[in-house]
């Protein structure tokens, strides 16, 4: 698994960014991913996973109802559509990948993934 997120930006308050997490290498079908974003001088904060096969998700609470995490196991990526975005989701987010999703990992416990991309920083004016 070798992933990389793109698709970040500069943009207003309200406004809204898909992330893509691309994975150049093998057996992405068989990993769960979880996207994380850190801002500056900040922790490391989960934002959402989704299961191998897309059937289960779970959002941090800062970002229900306004992000959707969700995958094309045929394209290898994953994306996160973010939608009212705000300037507190400044930050950058990375996304990340574990072939075994477990409670914790469902709950965006980081150290329960080991493969990690580069980030993309997203930036909201207001």
């Amino acid at each position: 698994v070798q992933l990389q997120a793109s698709g970040g930006g500069l943009v207003q308050a309200g406004a809204s960014l898909r992330l893509s997490c691309i994975d150049s290498g093998r057996n992405f079908s068989s990993h769960a991913v979880g996207w994380f974003r850190q801002a500056p001088g900040k922790e490391r904060e989960f934002v959402a996973t989704i299961n191998w096969s897309g059937s289960s998700v779970s959002y941090a609470d800062s970002v229900r109802g306004r992000f959707t995490i969700s995958r094309d196991n045929a394209k290898n990526t994953a994306y996160l559509q973010m939608n009212s975005l705000r300037p507190e989701d400044t930050a950058v987010y990375r996304c990340a990948a574990t072939s075994l999703y477990t409670d914790s990992a469902a709950k965006g416990f980081h150290l329960d993934y080991k493969y990690w991309g580069q980030g993309t920083l997203v930036t909201v004016s207001s």
